[in-house]
């Protein structure tokens, strides 16, 4: 007899939550199953690194658990300021996982998942403070592609794509400051939506101004658009803030997008290299979207071009680098010892503590000037960009690993694999990308689509219509 567990491992959030629903299952059940994958399948890939699993027992069993849309699905968190009051936080850093530090209230974003019904059990891997591509934090090591264990399931969310490849659980919580929804769902074929800035709000503490937004790493494209109705909108005090859709993003499922004008970028448009593979994933898919009736054609912001993008983007990273470091610094009471960061988060820190205030405010009009470049092409009548959402193939472990004597080297090293991804942190703008695509040794090769600031629906109607056309449902990790 198939176990719960089992049958299911490949259901997505909809399915499982109309199990709920109907009550064919209850949310104590579904937790339990859940917590049975989690149990049998991470020992191998390290994906989920803090547990409170007989607190979400409390939750699932409770009867006010909220009747939201998602009522008794089960979920899991980023180990990345998301505060969940009551339960421990680490940020992948060695002190703050030393010192078992406790949050004492939620994120607005972590109380709506609590408000639409989710249950969360744990938290998932993380680099420390995001800062790389990868999951291999000093703090609790690496985590593995469900794919290939051999390989990294990318970063900065690598454990949430880690878990829900391997079917731990239907979706779960991830963020992208320079393209950590959009890495590991490429590398572990999945679904992941980087929403507008301003779209989903990062509040009470982080600022929404900032390169970073939030949202999930899914295996369908109605779980991306269900859970985006269920947490979008501003926060108080919020000051950037996208415009409202028209209508819920789950009515852009299915929905006829329309004769769509796309701009086709399969190569690096700065002169870098990028494998063949992943070129011709990107050509295939520019095939299938013409032969659906769209217009295709090699096009692509000339912004893209621009060789110090670099430096601006490196700028502002370095400056959040500083601030987080400094806020950990509050949270712990002391300073953090040399040891305690990681030496490129340490190296980038230092680096910007030595900018003036006239330095960012140059760094930031020279995001301002990109961005007004970036959102002209999309204002002179393209509807998309299509692009690879990595350079490379998923990389192997250790790869991009700390090195004392030569600290900035995994971020130059990550510069290389990631560099379609963080131009739209920098321009704010919503993109996807798409499992659409695998190598003959059956690695998964996303696709990226891009379009203009605050058309989330445009990406959520052409997402629905490949995933129709080209569907991925059936391809599973055998770990």
């Amino acid at each position: 007899m198939t176990s719960l567990a089992d049958s299911t491992r490949w259901m997505d959030a909809t399915d499982q939550a109309a199990l709920v629903a109907s009550g064919e299952v209850s949310p104590s059940e579904l937790l339990e199953a859940a917590i049975e994958r989690i149990e049998r399948f991470d020992p191998v890939l390290n994906a989920v690194v803090i547990r409170w699993f007989d607190h979400a027992r409390e939750i699932a069993a409770s009867p006010d658990l909220p009747d939201g849309p998602f009522r008794g699905v089960p979920f899991l968190i980023k180990d990345l300021f998301a505060d969940y009051a009551g339960q421990r936080m680490s940020n992948g850093n060695i002190a703050f996982k030393e010192a078992h530090v406790i949050a004492d209230a939620d994120t607005t974003l972590v109380s709506r998942h609590r408000a639409a019904g989710l249950v969360i059990a744990g938290r998932t891997n993380s680099p420390e403070l995001g800062s790389v591509p990868v999951t291999e934090p000093v703090a609790w090591g690496a985590t593995r592609n469900p794919w290939d264990t051999t390989r990294t399931p990318g970063g900065s969310s690598g454990g949430a794509a880690a878990a829900v490849a391997s079917g731990m659980v239907p979706f779960a919580h991830a963020s992208d400051g320079g393209g950590s929804i959009r890495i590991p769902a490429s590398c572990c074929g999945l679904v992941g939506l980087k929403p507008s800035q301003g779209r989903i709000t990062m509040g009470p503490v982080r600022d929404e101004s900032g390169l970073a937004v939030e949202h999930c790493v899914s295996r369908t494209v109605r779980d991306s658009a269900a859970l985006l109705d269920a947490t979008r909108g501003p926060g108080i005090g919020d000051t950037v803030i996208a415009p409202p859709p028209s209508r819920p993003y789950v009515e852009e499922l299915g929905a006829d997008p329309g004769r769509l004008r796309i701009g086709m970028l399969d190569h690096h448009a700065q002169g870098g290299l990028v494998d063949a593979e992943v070129t011709a994933a990107t050509q295939a898919v520019g095939r299938l979207l013409e032969s659906l009736g769209h217009h295709v054609e090699p096009a692509w912001p000339k912004a893209l071009e621009d060789e110090t993008l670099g430096s601006k983007f490196g700028a502002m990273w370095s400056a959040n680098v500083a601030v987080s470091r400094r806020r950990f610094e509050e949270r712990l009471g002391r300073p953090l010892d040399d040891h305690e960061l990681e030496p490129m988060n340490r190296v980038q820190a230092d680096f910007a503590s030595h900018f003036s205030a006239v330095d960012y405010a140059i760094a930031l009009a020279g995001v301002t000037q990109f961005r007004r470049a970036m959102h002209s092409w999309w204002h002179d009548g393209w509807d998309l960009l299509l692009t690879p959402t990595l350079a490379e193939l998923p990389l192997k472990l250790g790869t991009i690993v700390n090195d004392p004597e030569n600290p900035m080297a995994p971020m130059r090293r990550a510069g290389e694999f990631v560099p379609f991804t963080p131009p739209f942190n920098t321009s704010g703008q919503p993109a996807i990308s798409l499992p659409l695509e695998w190598t003959a040794e059956g690695l998964p090769v996303g696709v990226q689509l891009v379009a203009a600031y605050g058309r989330e629906d445009v990406l959520i109607r052409i997402a629905s219509q490949l995933e129709q056309a080209q569907p991925w449902a059936h391809r599973k990790p055998e770990i």
